[in-house]
């Protein structure tokens, strides 16, 4: 167990979600197991001892964003409602504590809200995220949140500004500091065609790997697959795509093997992608100028609500096509293949790219080509007010 906890705490830290000081893990093995900062991880044994769950990560985050966030939210407001896809699939919205509220039994109220929620907020402590049956779920959710309160600072900045006074020194010390050159440099790719098994997994294993580390998914968020023929070796659903040795299910594309099962659960879209276009390798990442840039939409006297399975145009950033469609087996299997082909690259309204190629190294540049482009527009955008 604490192998794990050490393992964890490492990909916290290396993803910069989590200030490397401000991290501490609990678990239930056969005693109460708590490592990392010594009051948090007293903090974490205390909340963990009150639910029915193996772990608890708490941990400040690098960011502000979800403390900002907080303090912009009205006063009779106790949730975030980010809208983007990983919140509206996995969290559904994201509590919060204020610091004047954590007066009387604090551990009880906190565990008492973990109850019904994967994660919450603490006004000045950080981010609060159980994991049911293992420490990776800990982390997964405390990645989701770090992931959507980033998307959803981001988005009302550039739809409401600052609204408090040391916002705008926050904002130019991210952007200066935190935020790092997205680049493919330094990065090797097979541009010959991949032909043998042991090629195949040895390359999505690898490309998996940079997706994560230039910061292009979370790892958990995201998945890959090469053809070679009527085979599709794509990632397994759930699987980390820095960890993908040992999870690469090789799937016959007429789906005549149960094979398919335990892989991704974009497998469909994926299917169709290759049945309309004549492309070897797809990526599908969630990079996090991309997503916010999807869900800005000018469109004027629209009756459309659910934007993100219901809306039926094709958008554009920059040269990029931007489509609406529910994951899985849903709206994006249909709406992404009749448009990634020309471009090589598709953004899913609030969810992440999906980008084409020859090869994986076509595919991760397009997709370094997309997220930049979208960066540039934002702080463009940002910049006007």
């Amino acid at each position: 167990m604490r192998d794990q906890i050490a393992k964890y705490a490492a990909k916290l830290r290396a993803d910069r979600s989590a200030v490397a000081g401000e991290i501490a893990f609990a678990a239930q093995d056969d005693v109460l197991i708590t490592d990392g900062n010594g009051a948090l991880a007293t903090f974490a044994g205390d909340v963990l001892s009150r639910l029915n769950c193996l772990g608890l990560v708490v941990a400040r985050p690098a960011l502000p964003f979800a403390d900002l966030l907080v303090r912009r939210a009205p006063a009779s407001e106790e949730r975030i409602f980010p809208n983007d896809t990983e919140t509206r699939t996995f969290l559904h919205d994201i509590p919060f504590l204020r610091r004047n509220e954590l007066g009387g039994d604090p551990v009880g109220r906190i565990a008492r809200m973990l109850g019904n929620r994967k994660g919450i907020i603490i006004e000045g402590l950080g981010i609060v995220a159980s994991g049911a049956v293992t420490i990776e779920q800990a982390y997964i959710n405390y990645s989701s949140i770090f992931h959507s309160t980033f998307v959803k600072y981001l988005q009302d900045v550039l739809d409401r500004g600052f609204l408090l006074p040391e916002e705008a020194g926050i904002f130019e010390a991210f952007r200066r500091d935190w935020l790092q050159p997205l680049t493919p440099d330094g990065l090797s790719f097979t541009e010959t065609p991949l032909t043998s098994p042991g090629e195949i997994f040895g390359e999505i294993t690898r490309v998996g790997r940079y997706t994560v580390e230039r910061g292009l998914v979370d790892s958990f968020f995201g998945n890959i697959s090469a053809r070679v023929g009527d085979i599709i070796y794509i990632s397994q659903t759930a699987a980390s795509l820095d960890e993908l040795a040992g999870c690469i299910d090789p799937v016959p594309m007429d789906n005549s093997s149960t094979t398919g099962i335990t892989a991704s659960s974009e497998l469909i879209a994926h299917r169709r992608i290759y049945e309309a276009t004549d492309t070897a390798v797809i990526l599908h990442g969630h990079p996090k100028f991309s997503v916010i840039m999807s869900m800005r939409c000018q469109e004027q006297g629209c009756q459309i609500t659910d934007c993100w399975k219901d809306c039926p145009r094709v958008r554009f950033l920059g040269d990029t096509p931007v489509v609406a469609g529910e994951i899985g087996a849903g709206g994006l299997a249909k709406r992404v293949p009749p448009v990634i082909g020309a471009p090589g690259k598709a953004i899913v309204y609030g969810h992440g790219v999906f980008t084409i190629g020859r090869n994986f190294g076509e595919a991760f540049r397009a997709m370094v080509q997309v997220e930049n482009w979208c960066r540039d527009e934002y702080f463009r955008l940002q910049a006007e007010g």
